[in-house]
Formats: structure tokens, sequence, C-alpha cells
């Protein structure tokens, strides 16, 4: 199985770190989040990656070659003309994924969910996707059925809300950044240029089968914000 990892992004949030560096190599307990993701997704026998840049997109080819991809066989995906955010990252790097499902994960996301057991009900339901969630507070939420189906999206904060599949009884579960795919969503997107991925799901969810699987309990820490380091080192040695 192969994974791509999300790198490209302007980190606004993680300031003033991200005025000089990318999100990717900021360091928890001295590891960078790149390599920290790198190394994760080979506890799972995943080495074969996929990182899409552009923010500062030299610093992470950088430490790329010179730590020898930390044991892992990456490629990069280059967007230093324009970042196209999760969805048109995705896109892009279609022609990557010739192996059946593969793994999206961000980069700034830090967690001990265990990949095999994701996989294997990614394997048991074959859905066109499974979405890592867990039971936690958070301003957005996607919404599932009683049968784990994606049925909708909610902004807490802008009322904001999305549903594509209508339900008597709809449960919020926050996102934890990693998704399991299977490759035949690629003709499926219509979608052209920069937007994001959630967009995509939310359309498709009416008539394909998108699952969320719970793993609440597990560690996971957002490293969105800069304060969320501290938080992290505590949990991530």
């Amino acid at each position: 199985m192969k994974a791509m990892i999300l790198a490209a992004g302007l980190g606004t949030r993680f300031k003033p770190w991200t005025d000089k560096h990318p999100k990717a190599l900021a360091l928890v307990n001295g590891k960078t989040l790149l390599e920290r993701n790198l190394l994760y997704l080979q506890s799972f026998g995943i080495k074969d990656v996929l990182v899409n840049v552009h923010h500062f997109a030299d610093q992470i080819r950088h430490a790329i070659i010179v730590n020898d991809g930390w044991g892992s066989n990456i490629s990069i995906s280059d967007e230093s003309n324009e970042v196209l955010e999760t969805g048109g990252g995705l896109k892009k790097a279609a022609g990557y994924f010739d192996e059946g499902s593969f793994i999206l994960m961000n980069a700034d996301i830090l967690t001990d969910l265990d990949l095999k057991i994701m996989i294997s009900f990614h394997e048991k339901y074959k859905p066109l996707v499974t979405l890592a969630v867990t039971d936690r507070n958070s301003s957005r939420y996607f919404l599932f059925d009683q049968n784990d189906q994606l049925c909708g999206w909610r902004n807490k904060k802008s009322d904001e809300e999305i549903i594509s599949i209508q339900g008597s009884l709809l449960t919020e579960k926050a996102f934890s950044g990693i998704h399991i795919i299977s490759p035949e969503i690629f003709p499926l997107i219509h979608q052209q240029g920069k937007f994001s991925i959630v967009n995509v799901y939310l359309e498709l969810a009416a008539a394909h089968t998108i699952l969320g699987f719970d793993h609440s309990g597990s560690k996971l820490v957002d490293v969105g914000r800069l304060e969320a380091i501290a938080v992290a080192e505590k949990l991530f040695i």
C-alpha cells in the first residue's frame, strides 16, 4: 500500500514558524512532523510515500535528501506554482496510485491509531473512502448515520451545515486527518484546480459509500497551531 502526506499548506495558524519554514518541518521532541509520520507509516509496512510541497518546498526537499527519506521511498508532488488544497493536491497525484487503495494523511497530525485495524475495516466493507474520526470536541464535524455512513458536515462556529443524505439521527464525529481511499474515486472528481477534498466527499456521499472509522481512545494531536507542540511533546516521545 502507498501513502500521501499533505505537506504543501501555508501553515498560517502556525506563525511565526511558518514565516521561515514549512510546518511539516516543525520539531516535536527533536523530530520533525514529517519524519514522525513517515516512521508511523513505516510501522505498518508502508514505505512508498508521496509528499506534496509548496510552502518552502526546497526546505522539505533538502530534509528528505539529507536524511535519505528517513528510510522511506519518497516521491514529490510539486505544487510550487499554486497550492492546490487537499482535493486539488490529491487529484494532481492520481498517477502515483496504481496499486489499489492508499493512505492520505495530513503532515500535522500525530496519532497512535492502529492503521492495520483501519485498513482491515476498509478492506472488509469496501467503501469508496474510510475516514478516521473520533468523538472529541471540535468546531467542525462530519455527520454519520447509525451505520457510520457519511451523511453531512457541520461547522459549529459559522452554523454552516451541508447534508448529503437526510437521516433522522446523525452523529457528530471529528475528523482525524487520515483517509483510506479507493482509486475508483479519481474519475468521480470533476473539480479542477484548487479545492477541498471535503467538498468532494460531501458531493459523492449521496451515491457512494463513505464510512467513518472511530478510533476514540487513541492518542491524537492536531499540531495545527504552535501551542499544540507542547501538547504533542507530552504524548509523543
